[in-house]
């Protein structure tokens, strides 16, 4: 075999067989930085994307409204001009 690292580093930190076997008794939660970091930052992206498509929904909504507004509108004022030239054509008569 060889000898241990000269770095403690990158050794293994020693088992904890009594709080592994008994999860409910162990109140120090290790926290890995790095992970954590990844975490929140994926987090942060993700929350940041859902109001980004929030919006464009909001938008795609907003911009749908008007199209039918004035859709429907412009089928009222056709409506309405056919209505005048048909009686304008039975007072002809």
């Amino acid at each position: 075999m060889g000898s241990p690292p000269q770095n403690s580093d990158l050794t293994f930190p020693p088992a904890d067989a009594v709080g592994e076997l008994n999860p409910g008794n162990n109140t120090q939660v290790q926290v890995d930085p790095v992970s954590s970091e990844v975490a929140a930052s994926k987090e942060m992206k993700e929350q940041t994307e859902a109001k980004q498509k929030k919006k464009e929904r909001e938008k795609n909504e907003a911009l749908e409204t008007l199209k039918s507004a004035i859709i429907i509108s412009g089928i009222v004022v056709a409506l309405a001009g056919a209505a005048f030239a048909i009686t304008k054509k039975l007072r002809e008569k």
